[in-house]
């Protein structure tokens, strides 16, 4: 894929610091979806097994790829519906609208489309004069608020209680006086909703899987809005990332146990809907799936890298993530926030169109530890990093300052003196006992952290003093 590089991630995530409501809202809506995952996975005996049967299902997609990709068309096909296949975002786009119109419409409805945000489908429906309204809850507050989703499982998680009333004050609800209650809330957007269910033409979906041998599609959501939307348009189009395949049925089991334990922390998803091809007389009377490459095979070819394409949307690694909790979804500047998106969306773009966002995740560890399907992500975090610096040219500001340190560590002779050096150039930007800002290339050290000044005493001056003193 070719395109903008990405803004980089420690100057967005500067600003997503300075807003305290921001930092209130993730660190309160986080903290909650942690501690409910916490406790339904501790119920679990078999959780250990679980997770490694869903990674190694995985691992064996991935391995086969090809074979389940043409197995699933073939069963699609079957069953009544047709399979188109899209290489990027700019032909699923083409796809799609060509099928919208062909339908007669002028206004679709949406639901579970992180993909369609991926490929930037609402933007390519308007340019057609296609108007999308998307029905999942949080993504139609995003969608009226002409924002961005900050966050896999719930786009809104930045938003609180009085900030979605006022929006819905200011759009859907006619400037009705409402209270914050969820309830009313919700009320507010069912009426909305309803409406646009019983007349939309077309509905677009997304995917969490697919059976290989059924050609069964499979979306899980927690509200019931995702069932309307698959089940009353007379046309339904969903859009899936080539990776999305299980091979049976049975592998289906093991990731409907893993799946809502770490995504919303529920023993089971409220809304599990199944549909194969098409049923005369009983929902769509057209089926169209769109598989989606974009930038997926590339990630394929990797044997380090490939294993994000096991990912399952289920937003743990956000929400244990310190990183994420403070800068919310907006910094990383993708649809894929969080440690799954700095590994995710520089893969998907390639390297050189996000340089910053390897570096957005610590290695801590703890994303890979909640991870349902065992996805170690501080493994690729190292990789795509040693990546990025070996494609650097020797010119490269890092380059030059990394051979100049080593040139500096490998005399004790030079190395004394660069930190006497140090010692008295430091006082013009000390303040508060910290360095917050270095001037020129050395600017890049500060971007994202401040620096503790150097000792006025090295700990090798500090022992010469102390052997002098002992000295008898």
């Amino acid at each position: 894929m070719e395109g903008k590089p990405l803004p980089l991630f420690p100057q967005a995530a500067r600003v997503a610091l300075a807003n305290t409501q921001l930092r209130r809202n993730m660190g309160k809506a986080t903290g909650t979806i942690r501690d409910k995952r916490a406790a339904v996975v501790g119920e679990m005996p078999d959780w250990a097994d679980l997770r490694a049967a869903g990674s190694a299902i995985k691992a064996e997609v991935m391995a086969r790829l090809d074979e389940y990709l043409l197995q699933l068309e073939a069963a699609v096909q079957q069953a009544g519906g047709q399979v188109h296949w899209a290489g990027d975002a700019t032909e699923a786009n083409r796809i799609i609208t060509d099928l919208v119109r062909a339908a007669g419409a002028d206004r679709v409805v949406k639901v579970k489309s992180l993909t369609t945000d991926e490929i930037g489908l609402n933007a390519a429906l308007a340019t057609a004069g296609i108007t999308a309204i998307e029905t999942d809850l949080a993504e139609l507050i995003i969608q009226l608020a002409g924002e961005k989703s900050s966050h896999i499982l719930v786009p809104a998680i930045h938003k609180n209680r009085s900030e979605i009333r006022d929006l819905f004050r200011r759009t859907i609800a006619g400037g009705e006086d409402l209270s914050d209650e969820p309830r009313a809330l919700a009320a507010v957007a069912r009426r909305y909703l309803r409406a646009q269910f019983l007349s939309a033409p077309v509905a677009i979906s997304g995917a969490n899987f697919a059976i290989a041998g059924t050609g069964t599609i499979c979306v899980v959501e927690s509200e019931g809005n995702g069932r309307m939307c698959l089940t009353l348009p007379p046309t339904l189009i969903t859009v899936m990332g080539i990776e999305k395949i299980l091979p049976t049925f049975a592998d289906l089991a093991v990731f409907l146990q893993l799946l809502p334990r770490s995504s919303t922390g529920e023993r089971m998803n409220p809304y599990t809907s199944l549909w194969t091809g098409v049923t005369p007389g009983d929902g769509p009377q057209t089926f169209h799936l769109v598989l989606l490459d974009n930038g997926r095979t590339n990630v394929l070819a990797d044997a380090v890298g490939r294993q994000t394409l096991h990912c399952i949307r289920c937003s743990a690694c956000l929400n244990i993530c310190p990183v994420y909790a403070r800068t919310g979804g907006h910094a990383y500047g993708s649809v894929y926030p969080g440690p799954i998106g700095a590994i995710l969306t520089p893969q998907l773009l390639g390297v050189d169109q996000a340089k910053s966002l390897p570096y957005a995740s610590t290695l801590c560890g703890a994303c890979y530890e909640v991870c349902p399907v065992a996805i170690n992500i501080p493994q690729v975090l190292l990789h795509l990093r040693g990546q990025i610096a070996a494609h650097a040219g020797p010119r490269d500001p890092e380059a030059v300052a990394m051979r100049g340190l080593a040139a500096i560590f490998a005399s004790p002779r030079r190395y004394r003196q660069a930190q006497r050096w140090a010692r008295r150039g430091q006082r013009l930007f000390v303040r508060g006992g910290w360095i917050e800002r270095l001037p020129g290339l050395l600017a890049g050290w500060t971007i994202a952290r401040d620096l503790a000044p150097i000792p006025q005493q090295s700990f090798r001056d500090w022992w010469r003093t102390r052997q002098e003193e002992e000295a008898p």
